[in-house]
């Protein structure tokens, strides 16, 4: 695992890939650290806590269990020194679910594994980013052209069932594992919208999942679109590309399209921030509530724009984590105009502690604070604009948000 901070997928976020683990995901950093067993029995092992009633309760069970029924292909049928690192790692899991904090679970092995293969950008899984929120599993946003987007799926949809489970006090982690499967596979979300009478089920077949990173359009109107989808480790290099097609171009009116942007590495948002910002501009803290000093990212100053820069900001409910960072510190700047609907208010920070080389710990350990100093809100950034769209919108190729933002920059 890379020491780069990220965001995710949310996600800002989990990456459900596919659920798709972006995650970076994001609003989350994963930044590995190393914890071994032994260094934090010797060191951290907290002195007021009584440890008796767990090794009572590993005697007990011990003794005393008989599974409920035995078969050779059963999880169950395993050797005792498996049961036992199995036990450990439930210790773990049961640990970190008890901060009640969506964000904060436990990787054993193959789930580790799982996500370590997410974070290179290819799956195998239906393609949407997914996280809890006020307690229920919550679409964050489908990928553009993948089996999610095809089958329906919008930003903001709660999955009530899959495959029939219902998904009630579930985590994201075990959503992921009922959601992703093998390419041609199908698995079907038991979902509600706003705006409907009752839940419906979507039937989605798992594909490969490439993620989209940076498109770049030039309207015949003379605005010039770039859209980011997600903030990968390459996200500024291809972002100085679509730049240079910009300044290219001869347009002086930018769209930046965040909308569906479940956030990424935190370093390419900051960097994509510094082609707006001047050199040492605040562009997020984050705040460790006294754990930890805070971290205070800066834009780097690259500043090339003049005040013949235009810009709209589209965002909606699937822009989430760095995608919020980088909309809230260009609006705070006056960069450009936000445009669309409330964003998926990620403002909470993560980072990735291997437990063992083949297990991690992910915990939420600090804050968000944008450069006014506020944590993003809960429910998301409110633009300076609102614009929404529909489904028949959508099914009629037109773009409402993207209109409104081009009528903004042709009256300024």
């Amino acid at each position: 695992m890379s020491e780069q901070k990220t965001l995710s997928y949310g996600s800002a976020a989990f990456m459900a890939a596919i659920v798709l683990v972006l995650g970076f995901v994001g609003g989350s950093t994963y930044q590995s650290r190393h914890a071994t067993a032994s260094g934090i029995v010797s060191a951290d092992m907290p002195q007021n806590v009584d440890f008796s009633p767990v090794w009572k309760a590993w005697s007990i069970i011990d003794k005393n269990f008989v599974p409920a029924a035995v078969a050779t292909s059963s999880p169950l049928a395993t050797t005792t020194a498996e049961q036992d690192q199995n036990k450990v790692w439930g210790m773990i899991s049961g640990l970190a679910a008890s901060l009640n904090d969506p964000y904060t679970f436990f990787l054993p092995p193959v789930e580790n594994e799982q996500f370590s293969s997410d974070m290179s950008g290819q799956f195998e899984g239906v393609g949407m980013e997914i996280d809890v929120k006020d307690q229920v599993l919550t679409v964050v946003t489908p990928l553009k052209g993948t089996p999610a987007d095809r089958a329906g799926i919008k930003s903001g949809d709660l999955i009530l069932k899959i495959n029939g489970t219902l998904t009630r006090d579930m985590s994201v982690e075990t959503a992921i594992k009922l959601i992703r499967g093998p390419k041609g596979s199908q698995v079907t979300l038991t979902v509600m919208r706003s705006g409907w009478s009752e839940p419906r089920e979507i039937k989605v077949t798992r594909d490969v999942i490439n993620v989209p990173i940076i498109k770049t359009t030039k309207r015949p109107d003379g605005v010039f679109v770039i859209a980011v989808s997600t903030f990968t480790s390459n996200s500024p290099d291809l972002f100085r590309n679509a730049l240079r097609e910009f300044v290219q171009s001869g347009n002086t009116r930018l769209v930046l399209d965040l909308r569906g942007n479940p956030g990424g590495y935190l370093d390419a948002a900051v960097d994509i921030a510094s082609w707006f910002l001047p050199s040492g501009s605040v562009v997020v803290t984050e705040d460790y509530a006294g754990h930890a000093q805070n971290v205070v990212h800066r834009s780097s100053g690259y500043n090339i724009f003049n005040k013949n820069l235009k810009m709209a900001i589209l965002v909606d409910k699937g822009s989430a984590s760095a995608s919020e960072i980088l909309a809230d510190a260009l609006r705070h700047y006056k960069v450009g105009t936000m445009v669309g609907t409330n964003t998926f208010g990620k403002g909470v920070v993560q980072e990735l502690f291997e437990i063992t080389p083949k297990t991690s710990l992910k915990v939420t350990v600090a804050r968000w604070l944008g450069p006014d100093g506020v944590q993003i809100p809960h429910d998301g950034l409110i633009p300076d604009i609102m614009a929404t769209t529909s489904d028949q919108a959508i099914k009629a190729g037109d773009d409402p948000q993207m209109d409104k933002a081009i009528e903004i920059l042709e009256s300024q």
